[in-house]
């Protein structure tokens, strides 16, 4: 029997289609829940994509799995969790039903989603971390400060892709930070991003606006690490760790990534996966000392954008998910060319005459090619497609070496 997947998202990530091309892959059909004018609603991998209404997101998931009769449902961000674990609470007990089983043992992310709570049960479980401290007050921040020390970083729960942190190297700093962070966003700031990032939620945010919590963490010097894993039931399925070698901007995603060999990493994913009971893709960050130590900074309670790689045996996270849903063995999907993976089409807005987009493997979707086309056209490529425009111009031999496929 075909399983199908229902793909959930509230924002306009590239990793969507992507994920989608890798369930097909493996046999699979695939539906999707999408915010509008999504750049993924083009791929030719969907079977039906749903309409996500940010000011109904729980009830439009519920909807949308109600009519795709799917069997797992899998979050592409962090607010497309948050809001699978509400209409949990409230649907109909089938659905409810396959939320649980799609995210693993629910009552258990509540402490996954907070910043601190998860580092608590990360230390608990004996995993490298950073110190880090809840803050509820200006009083509770002076004291966290005496015991972390600077610099040190400020984080909001209920933000991701860099949003949220902040670096602060002294007490004038981490005051007018975390009074920043510890405040709901103005009405008009809500305004302001909702038009730039084309994301009505940022309006419904600002009308029914709470207070985050926040953390204080100590600032590990290294290099960004993360891991994509699959689990079921608590299970570890398989793992991939990739170290940054690029990134868009500071604190930001990843553009291009090196798979790397860790047992301490194969481990903590292993512990946490059975300590939470998940289910699912997911994703953990780490920071690299110059020993080569990898300190967990937090997780991400979604699919990552990197979960769609295939390394081969033990290393296809989709393959190994799939056959876990249905009870069926599946090989691996064919291992992408290199260990260094540079992501489209985020390293070439990031810089069009990157050396990684010919010396790594560029997972340019040459499958599916109405992908290509809506994203080398969005406004967001218009200036990186100068950039290399003008870099093409003056490089023959790169403009030769990049029209191959």
């Amino acid at each position: 029997m075909t399983v199908k997947v229902l793909l959930v998202t509230t924002v306009r990530w590239p990793s969507a289609a992507r994920l989608a091309g890798a369930f097909a892959a493996t046999g699979c059909t695939i539906d999707a829940v999408l915010p509008a004018d999504h750049p993924a609603a083009r791929s030719r991998y969907f079977e039906r994509v749903y309409s996500y209404r940010p000011f109904s997101g729980a009830a439009s998931f519920v909807e949308a799995a109600e009519r795709s009769r799917s069997d797992i449902v899998l979050a592409l961000d962090d607010r497309a969790t948050m809001l699978l674990l509400r209409a949990r609470q409230k649907a109909p007990d089938h659905i409810a039903a396959l939320i649980a089983q799609s995210l693993g043992c629910a009552k258990n992310y509540t402490q996954l989603m907070s910043r601190s709570g998860f580092i608590e049960a990360a230390r608990q479980a004996d995993i490298r971390t950073p110190l880090t401290r809840a803050i509820e007050s200006e009083a509770d921040l002076e004291d966290a400060i005496r015991q972390i020390g600077f610099p040190s970083l400020l984080k909001a729960d209920g933000t991701w892709g860099g949003d949220g942190v902040a670096v602060v190297r002294d007490r004038d700093e981490a005051l007018l930070a975390w009074r920043r962070l510890s405040n709901p966003p103005s009405l008009l700031r809500s305004v302001v991003r909702a038009i730039r990032r084309s994301d009505a939620h940022f309006l419904r945010t600002a009308l029914d606006a709470k207070a985050p919590a926040t953390s204080l963490q100590q600032f590990i010097p290294g290099k960004p690490a993360t891991t994509s894993f699959a689990c079921w039931q608590g299970k570890l399925l398989a793992a991939n760790h990739l170290e940054t070698l690029a990134a868009q901007e500071a604190n930001g995603p990843a553009s291009v990534l090196r798979r790397i060999e860790s047992e301490e990493m194969d481990e903590a994913a292993t512990r946490l996966a059975a300590h939470f009971g998940l289910s699912g893709l997911h994703g953990l960050d780490y920071i690299r000392d110059d020993q080569g130590r990898a300190h967990l900074i937090e997780i991400n309670p979604r699919s990552p954008q990197t979960s769609y790689l295939s390394f081969g045996t033990g290393h296809d996270l989709v393959s190994a998910l799939v056959a876990r849903v249905d009870g069926h063995a599946r090989p691996p999907r064919p291992r992408v060319a290199s260990d260094v993976v540079a992501l489209f089409p985020q390293e070439w807005m990031r810089d069009p005459a990157s050396p990684y987009l010919t010396s790594a493997f560029h997972d340019v979707p040459w499958d599916d090619p109405a992908i290509i086309r809506v994203w080398m056209s969005s406004q967001q490529a218009r200036p990186a497609l100068e950039k290399w425009r003008h870099f093409m111009a003056n490089n023959p031999a790169s403009a030769r070496l990049a029209a191959q496929p």
